[in-house]
C-alpha cells in the first residue's frame, strides 16, 4: 500500500544483494514517482511520461497512473525479452509496482504484466504492511482482505511483509494471526463502540483463519535491515511452492483457456461453412431458372425457323 516503504525496502533489498555479490535486476512500474533510490534497471518513466498522460487526456493521478501501465503493458513483450535474455545470469528480479494497490492489482495492465512474468519465470508477491499503522484491529483487517484479495486475484505465492519493526514490533499482527482470541482482545482494547462494524470485523477474522495458517509472513525494516535473512528464505520457499503448486495449476488453466478458443474458433467455423453452403445453394437453384429461360427461349426460335421453311415449300 501507499506509504508501506515498498520502493524503500526495495532499496534495502537492492544494498544487500550487491554486498553478497548475489546478481539482481531492477525494474519499475510507478510512472508517479519522482526518483527511485536504486538503480533501476528498466524504468517505465523513460517510456511514458506521466504527467503528458495526465495533461493529454484529462485525467487525475490514478486515472493517469492506470493509462500510463496501460500504455505501458503495450510494450512488455519487449521487457520479457530483455528478461530472457539476461536470465542465466539473474538470481532475482525485482518490480516495484504503483503504491496505489487497485491501479496494479485490479488493471488489466497490472493483470497482463504479472501473467506475462508468472508464464516465464517463478513468480511471488510480496504485500508489505506498515506496522505502526496497522496496530488498529480496523486498519489491520483493512489490510488482510486486501492481501487476500491479491492472492486470490492473482493466483500467485504471496510474502505478508510487516515493514518498519524498527518503529514497532510485528508480533502483536503474527499472535492476532495465530490466536482468534487474542485478536478479539485487541479489539476491545480498542475502546470504541463501533456497532455494526464491530460484528463485522469479528466474523470476518474467522473466515480469515483459514488464510492465516497458508501465509508467509515476515517482519523487516528496511531501513536498519532486520529481518532481511528472514525475508530471504521466505521468498526462496515460494519460489519452490510456485513451481510445485501454481505453475502446474497455471499451466491446466492456460491449457483450458486454449481449448475453450479453439472450441469458439471450431463454432465460428462450422457456422461460416453452413453459410457458404446455403449460399452456393441459392446460387445454384438461381441459375437453373436461368438454364430454363433460356431453353424455352430456343424452342420459340426454332419453331419460327420452321414455320419460315414450310411457307417457302409451298411456295
Amino acid at each position: 500500500m501507499a506509504g508501506s516503504g515498498k520502493t524503500t525496502l526495495v532499496q534495502r533489498l537492492n544494498l544487500e544483494l550487491n554486498s553478497q555479490g548475489t546478481k539482481s535486476y531492477y525494474v519499475n512500474l510507478d510512472p508517479a514517482v519522482k526518483s527511485v533510490p536504486f538503480a533501476a534497471n528498466i524504468d517505465i518513466r523513460d517510456t511514458v511520461n506521466y504527467k503528458e498522460v495526465m495533461k493529454q487526456y484529462e485525467l487525475g493521478p490514478n486515472g493517469a497512473i492506470m493509462t500510463s501501465l496501460n500504455l505501458f503493458a503495450t510494450r512488455f513483450d519487449q521487457v520479457l525479452s530483455i528478461l530472457e535474455k539476461r536470465a542465466p545470469d539473474l538470481e532475482y528480479v525485482l518490480v516495484d509496482t504503483p503504491g496505489q494497490i487497485e491501479v496494479f492489482t485490479w488493471s488489466a495492465s497490472g493483470a497482463i504484466i504479472t501473467e506475462a512474468l508468472a508464464s516465464s519465470f517463478p513468480t511471488l508477491l510480496v504485500y508489505v504492511v506498515d506496522t505502526p499503522r496497522t496496530s488498529s484491529p480496523t486498519t489491520f483487517m483493512s489490510n488482510m482482505l486486501y492481501a487476500c484479495s491479491i492472492l486470490y486475484k492473482t493466483r500467485l505465492p504471496i510474502v505478508l511483509t510487516f515493514n518498519k519493526t524498527d518503529i514497532l514490533s510485528h508480533t502483536f499482527a503474527v499472535d492476532w494471526m495465530e490466536d482468534f482470541e487474542k485478536f478479539q482482545e485487541g479489539l476491545d482494547r480498542q475502546g470504541e463502540d463501533m456497532g455494526y462494524m464491530s460484528t463485522l470485523i469479528r466474523s470476518m477474522s474467522l473466515v480469515l483463519d483459514e488464510f492465516y495458517k497458508t501465509l508467509r509472513k515476515v517482519g523487516v525494516s528496511a531501513a536498519s535491515g532486520d529481518g532481511i535473512d528472514v525475508f530471504f528464505r521466505a521468498v526462496d520457499e515460494a519460489a519452490e511452492e510456485f513451481a510445485r503448486d501454481y505453475l502446474p495449476d497455471m499451466l491446466a488453466r492456460k491449457a483450458e483457456s486454449v481449448r475453450e478458443e479453439d472450441g469458439r474458433r471450431g463454432k465460428e467455423m462450422a457456422r461460416l461453412m453452413k453459410d457458404l453452403r446455403m449460399e452456393g445453394e441459392r446460387g445454384e437453384g438461381g441459375g437453373g431458372e436461368g438454364e430454363g429461360g433460356e431453353g424455352e427461349g430456343g424452342k420459340q426460335v426454332e419453331g419460327k425457323k420452321k414455320r419460315k421453311d414450310d411457307e417457302r415449300e409451298e411456295k
